[in-house]
C-alpha cells in the first residue's frame, strides 16, 4: 500500500470508530452485559447489591459511560471522548515504537 493509501485507510478507520462511538448509546441494550448476568447467577442477590452500593476503589472520570446530567449526548461525548483518546494513545505508541528509522 502507499503512504497515501495507508493514510486514506487511517482516516477511514478513525470515521467509523467515531460514527460507531455516536451510535452506541442508542443501539446498546439496557440488559445486564454478560458479565454482570454471569454474576448474577453466581452470586446472591443480597450481595449482589451490596457489591453494586460499594464506592469504586478508583473513581472513573465518566462512570457507565456517560457525562452526568447530559443524558444520551453526554453518553455520546463520553464514548466519543474515550474513542478519541484510546486512538491519541495507540497512535503515540505507533510512533514510540516504529521500528523505521
Amino acid at each position: 500500500m502507499s503512504g497515501n493509501s495507508n493514510l486514506k485507510f487511517f482516516y477511514a478507520g478513525i470515521a467509523i470508530a467515531l460514527l460507531l462511538s455516536v451510535l452506541a448509546p442508542f443501539l446498546a441494550s439496557p440488559d445486564p452485559d454478560g458479565l454482570e448476568s454471569a454474576a448474577g447467577g453466581i452470586i446472591e442477590e443480597s450481595k449482589m447489591s451490596q457489591l453494586e452500593e460499594m464506592e469504586p476503589a478508583v473513581s472513573s472520570p465518566m462512570p457507565d459511560y456517560s457525562i452526568e446530567g447530559m443524558g444520551k449526548s453526554g453518553e455520546v461525548m463520553a464514548i466519543a471522548i474515550g474513542t478519541i483518546a484510546v486512538l491519541a494513545i495507540s497512535f503515540g505508541f505507533g510512533k514510540v515504537f516504529n521500528r523505521k528509522a
